[in-house]
């Protein structure tokens, strides 16, 4: 399972806005600049997040986006499985998809269910706080 640059970059989105969070709404023309990241692309990463209730928007004068709940309560599983559409390992385990014929003779099945509850577990375990909390013990090296 590869996580796309739509999800990886709404986690940056989101810390991004976390991180620069006042009263005041952000334009998406700063947070682009601040993550080198196209401003068109992004349109259409923070709209999901706002058709989610993620972030909220503003139009004209003094307009831009904002959170609309605190970082701590933005689940990055969550996030991610709205943004890549899930992430099950396998089709079969897919939130709406249809039952495998095979399942009652699946060997692998519990295997894959493991794995998901995995995944779901590991990554419903941070928020965008955590990610801004980022430890960075490691890459301080002198030589």
């Amino acid at each position: 399972m590869l996580i796309s640059t739509k999800g990886r970059y709404a986690l940056r989105v989101l810390i991004d806005m976390a991180e620069h969070n006042g009263n005041e709404y952000i334009k998406l023309k700063d947070i682009a600049e601040r993550q080198e990241i196209s401003e068109k692309y992004l349109e259409s990463i923070v709209k999901q997040l706002v058709n989610h209730h993620i972030v909220v928007g503003l139009r004209g004068k003094g307009g831009g986006y904002k959170l609309s709940k605190a970082a701590d309560e933005i689940v990055v599983g969550e996030v991610l499985r709205f943004m890549e559409g899930g992430l099950a390992p396998v089709a079969c385990l897919e939130e709406g998809g249809a039952q495998c014929p095979r399942a009652s003779a699946c060997r692998t099945l519990a295997f894959w269910r493991g794995l998901d509850e995995t995944i779901r577990r590991y990554t419903d375990s941070f928020t965008v706080a955590d990610l801004m909390r980022a430890d960075n013990a490691g890459f301080d090296y002198i030589i």
